[in-house]
């Protein structure tokens, strides 16, 4: 079944951006990930709050392989750079319509 990371991300710093940003391209193909969107361009037409500076939308092939990618040694200390120099969230959706 298909899965589709979502992720609000706003970075504090910008030092560890290039970085990830090459490594993270090459890993979510290696796990059969395809990015559906990577954009500042979003608006909020529900909901209040702060408004995150970047919106990410993954697709996988399925929930083991978006747990992979997280768990990839080659990408974790990308993940942890990302975490400490950001503002992020990173949702993981079934690709399900359980109300149709």
């Amino acid at each position: 079944m298909t899965y589709y990371s979502v992720l609000d991300v706003t970075p504090t710093a910008q030092d560890w951006v290039p970085a990830y940003v090459s490594v993270s391209n090459a890993l979510v193909e290696k796990h059969g990930g395809k990015y559906i969107a990577r954009t500042n361009v979003h608006e909020r037409l529900e909901g209040n709050g702060e408004a995150p500076a970047l919106r990410i939308i993954i697709e996988w092939p399925s929930r083991q392989a978006a747990l992979d990618f997280m768990n990839d040694p080659e990408y974790v200390p990308h993940l942890n750079a990302r975490t400490a120099g950001s503002i992020s969230n990173h949702y993981l959706i079934e690709g399900n319509d359980q109300l149709a």
